[in-house]
């Protein structure tokens, strides 16, 4: 398997310079995720992709995903905001393939104001699930057209809620280069799972693990409150048997990345330090690149 990191990087791709990979590499982590804006990023032609892309060149590491920014839902009922959405995540993807990301990234959105990962109750009408499907296969439609694999990032309170329903909404596309971003934390969802952890992981990989072209590595801690707290921890630091993780990853995609994220910058070494010590207890090999 490889490793990799979604930070560590300005989010402005101008500002990006050999300094930062060097400080992802020194982590021994040998790929990185950029993210662009649907609406607002440079054109593709922009000599700037040209200068990201040697700088990753130059340091020996991959573009392992371009996450493509926007706050609009694949499924608006708004058919006119739904085209223009689609056309926006074109252009990304148009933008991976020139940077040879190995997957570009895409969500579904929600029907909520509040974000692309707010729970609102009719994104689960069946309506809202044709119009998901329609928007997936017009994606997918571009990525086959351009050669670029598109992953779907899911999560347990949007419209793509579980492994069943991820791995059902992915064969009813039918296209190989739609894939699944097989990020297992997003799919607990009870506090049973969390503390019968390698049951739930076997189950999340089974379903869903063969249809997933990247991994995102994290942990869960639980919290106090009412009436469930299930947050994002360090990886190796929270409840989750995090060797029966990677050992699955590795087993599915010898040559797939997993990507450490949503950590600052600062708890990047430990996290990278500990999934290093778990993989290296597993006798997992971690790829130089």
């Amino acid at each position: 398997m490889r490793l990799g990191v979604v930070g560590m990087l300005p989010n402005d791709p101008e500002a990006i310079t050999e300094n930062h990979l060097a400080a992802i590499r020194a982590l021994r982590l040998t790929g990185a995720g950029l993210s662009v804006s649907a609406a607002d990023s440079p054109p593709v032609s922009a000599p700037i992709w040209q200068r990201v892309r040697r700088l990753f060149t130059e340091a020996g590491m991959d573009i392992a995903q371009v996450g493509i920014g926007y706050g609009a839902c694949l499924f608006d009922p708004d058919a006119e905001a739904r085209s223009r959405l689609l056309g926006q995540i074109g252009r990304g993807i148009e933008i991976a393939r020139q940077l040879e990301a190995h997957v570009a990234l895409i969500r579904t959105g929600s029907l909520s104001p509040n974000g692309s990962y707010s729970p609102h109750r009719d994104n689960h009408r069946p309506e809202c699930r044709a119009r998901l499907l329609d928007s997936l296969r017009r994606v997918a439609e571009a990525a086959e057209a351009l050669g670029q694999t598109v992953v779907v990032e899911t999560h347990a309170l949007t419209i793509m809620n579980s492994p069943e329903v991820n791995r059902t909404i992915i064969d009813e596309v039918g296209c190989a280069r739609l894939r699944l971003v097989l990020d297992y934390v997003n799919h607990f969802q009870a506090l049973h799972q969390v503390y019968e952890s390698t049951a739930r992981l076997h189950h999340i990989f089974d379903v869903m693990g063969s249809l997933s072209a990247i991994g995102h590595c994290k942990d869960i801690g639980v919290r106090d409150g009412f009436v469930i707290h299930l947050d994002e921890e360090i990886p190796g630091e929270g409840e989750l048997d995090l060797a029966t993780a990677l050992r699955r990853w590795h087993d599915l995609h010898p040559n797939g990345y997993m990507m450490l994220e949503h950590l600052p910058n600062e708890q990047y070494p430990r996290a990278a330090a500990n999934t290093h010590r778990i993989l290296a207890a597993e006798r997992i090999p971690v790829q130089a690149r």
